[in-house]
């Protein structure tokens, strides 16, 4: 764990920040583009905001604000992360182990 200085002085986790946002804003837009049905009976998923904010720092070229990124990480991935764990346990086939 980092704090919020460390994370802004730190360009490599910057960037590993940034790139895993991307990444999850890029699965909540496949997810709503190819699974409407399971987007719509999750709407505790911020699967929009998500991708907005995958917009945001792909497209954000040099002016990125590193505070809103660590805002994010703070505020939104874990509370995210927690809801994706509930909803994996509850499909079928999903075990304790977190294998299916």
């Amino acid at each position: 764990d980092i704090d919020e200085n460390t994370f802004l002085q730190d360009e490599m986790a910057q960037d590993a920040v940034i790139r895993n946002l991307e990444i999850i804003g890029e699965a909540s837009h496949n997810i709503e583009r190819d699974y409407p049905e399971f987007a719509a009976a999750h709407p505790e998923l911020p699967l929009a905001f998500a991708y907005q904010m995958r917009n945001a720092v792909a497209h954000g070229y040099f002016k990125v604000d590193l505070e809103i990124v660590w805002k994010t990480l703070q505020n939104d991935l874990t509370g995210l992360h927690a809801q994706v764990q509930e909803i994996r346990q509850s499909l079928p086939g999903h075990n304790s182990t977190g294998e299916t």
